[in-house]
């Protein structure tokens, strides 16, 4: 049976951002100007009615300056009763007059606070909310919630089994989208519902021990190419995204459609589940229009949006569910090892790109098709790193988790002048000749084993010099091992006997941004059955090489990560340290091979005491 379940949630924002600039119009912030709170509810109001027309539900997230308002409190209240709708409570919207007063701060954003004053505020607005409703949400959220938060909101309040944890991608290419004014990195974390680990927000939780109590879910559902090439405000099932980024026809929004169609079909790679959300408030619908759309437009293109819901869920094709709906249907009989993927395509450009995403208690990665599979990012969720954020922590506004391979922030396989980017990929040698399969475009299908996820490339064809050489590449992905596997396989070659050398190999750091870390005190090992090298990064470009290799690993303590490398069959295997030009390190297993040969090599994600 296939499922397609939707999150729609709305939030009175009282004093959206957008419509009190414009009501200010240069003069003196006035947190209670009529005119902002009437057009907001109005706004609030279609929202609503355009859900309810379609036929769907919503979950109310009440904002702690709608708390204040009893006409918000009342709507909020008929709408529960009359069509089924959920009331939660969200900590987007708490700048009012009566925030001011009571924590004296301007600060928008609940996750940079310090813990002490994140923990006042979340007691604030749920008795605040308790005052207004008679009961405590059981849903809540923010654009990000880090895990000390969410800890405490678990403890204090357990009904709590949902909540808008994090925006999927909206690190430094957000940051430079929004002209260097969106001082908050949240890159990393899953795509997709899950389950979040007690250490931090954006790893999948490993067991019952580590699981923090909730349902996460992402602040809507993104294109998963467009945005990790892009801007994630621009390309996700927020009507008014897809006008922001002037991917429209006319006045209408077909990419809005086929970004919902790629989602429904993720019910081919999560055993017949796939979901959707969106998440907006009053702000985007401005009377004034916004990103040189009017407010007809705006208007226009939610209401498309919902008729699309509207129209999949007469058909039988969509369940419209509350958040605490949600959480409860999504963690039946799902086991923790259960990872999600998803071979997504490219939906703007129309070109055959495809990219599969894959995500569980291990690790998250993506395999990019128009580089020949190459890994293009490597998140170590292994680690379980506990990195709190907000005033008086070490990692301030940087939210992300760090990557050990990120292909656009650290060059990947196209470098500009020197060294090596991050990149895990694989080069066919001949003679002298190499050749890297990051330079290959090909196509890939999905298929499953029992357990075991399976992503089978096409051949790709290499032309050397003189002979032709045709290579597969397999990515196999056991559940709950921690491994992938990867089979590089010789399919066809002009000369049967030729001897046709298969490297494969990382090159890797660690980061959240697209500026060096320090790489000091990195450990690079290679071990055989009767020797073994290591070094301790200190930029000195080393290399070491041994025959019948069993392993080669890093240990980046900065990370607590151990990424290692390993083979079955009689290989060469090699570690290279790269300098400060390039500081990366390489990790790499080698072989010659003929017609037919093939190398199996295991890469897995630890983490490292």
């Amino acid at each position: 049976m296939e499922n397609f379940y939707l999150n729609i949630i709305h939030r009175p924002e009282m004093i959206p951002e957008y419509i009190q600039k414009e009501a200010e119009q240069g003069k003196k912030e006035d947190l209670t100007r009529s005119a902002v709170l009437e057009e907001s509810l109005e706004i609030f109001r279609e929202q609503q009615r355009i859900a309810h027309e379609n036929g769907l539900r919503t979950t109310i997230q009440m904002t702690y300056a709608s708390l204040f308002n009893e006409e918000a409190v009342a709507i909020a209240k008929q709408h529960q009763q009359e069509f089924g709708d959920e009331i939660g409570c969200t900590f987007l919207g708490i700048q009012c007059k009566e925030f001011r007063e009571k924590f004296h701060s301007r600060e928008l954003a609940i996750w940079l606070f310090s813990m002490e004053d994140k923990r006042l505020i979340v007691d604030e607005v749920f008795e605040k909310f308790h005052t207004a409703f008679g009961f405590y949400p059981t849903s809540t959220g923010s654009y990000y919630m880090d895990a000390e938060l969410v800890n405490y909101i678990k403890e204090k309040y357990p009904m709590v089994k949902a909540a808008v944890a994090t925006c999927w991608e909206e690190g430094p290419k957000a940051y430079w989208n929004a002209n260097n004014s969106w001082y908050t990195l949240l890159d990393g974390g899953p795509w997709n519902p899950w389950i979040p680990s007690k250490a931090n927000i954006h790893c999948p939780a490993s067991d019952e021990t580590d699981d923090i109590g909730i349902v996460a879910i992402p602040h809507l559902s993104r294109d998963l190419m467009a945005v990790f090439d892009g801007p994630g405000s621009y390309y996700g099932t927020h009507p008014q995204n897809i006008l922001r980024g002037m991917v429209f026809e006319g006045k209408d929004i077909p990419y809005f459609k086929n970004i919902v169609d790629q989602y429904r079909s993720m019910v081919k790679y999560n055993r017949g589940y796939s979901y959707n959300m969106m998440f907006v408030g009053p702000g985007w619908m401005s009377k004034t229009g916004r990103w040189e759309a009017d407010y007809e437009f705006l208007l226009k293109s939610y209401q498309d949006g919902m008729a699309y819901y509207g129209e999949l869920k007469k058909q039988g094709k969509l369940q419209d569910l509350t958040m605490t709906e949600f959480a409860d249907v999504y963690r039946q009989e799902r086991a923790y090892s259960r990872p999600e993927c998803t071979l997504w395509k490219d939906i703007l450009y129309g070109s055959k790109r495809q990219m599969f995403w894959y995500a569980d208690p291990h690790m998250r990665f993506c395999l990019d098709m128009n580089q020949g599979g190459a890994m293009v990012d490597l998140r170590p969720y292994a680690a379980k790193l506990v990195r709190p954020c907000g005033v008086g922590t070490k990692a301030m506004q940087d939210a992300s988790y760090p990557f050990l391979v990120q292909s656009l922030y650290r060059a990947g396989y196209f470098t500009h002048y020197a060294g090596e980017g991050a990149v895990k990929s694989c080069k066919i040698t001949y003679n002298s000749e190499e050749v890297d399969l990051c330079t290959c475009r090909t196509q890939a299908s999905y298929s499953e084993e029992g357990n075991t996820r399976i992503v089978t490339l096409d051949p790709v064809t290499i032309e050397f010099s003189d002979l032709n050489v045709q290579v597969q590449s397999i990515f196999k992905l056991k559940e709950g091992s921690g491994e992938v596997e990867i089979i590089r396989r010789i399919v066809d070659c002009s000369e049967v006997d030729a001897e046709i050398g298969i490297d494969e190999y990382v090159t890797a750091c660690y980061g959240t941004t697209e500026y060096a870390e320090d790489m000091s005190g990195i450990k690079l090992k290679i071990k055989s059955d009767t020797q073994s090298e290591a070094v301790s990064y200190a930029y000195k470009c080393r290399e070491a090489q041994l025959e019948g290799v069993k392993t080669v690993e890093a240990v980046i303590p900065q990370v607590h990560t151990q990424l290692q490398m390993r083979t079955d069959v009689q290989a060469d295997g090699y570690f290279r340290e790269g300098f400060a030009f390039s500081p990366m390190f390489t990790l790499g297993i080698k072989m010659n091979v003929n017609h037919e040969g093939e190398l199996r090599t295991w890469l897995k994600v630890s983490r490292a005491n």
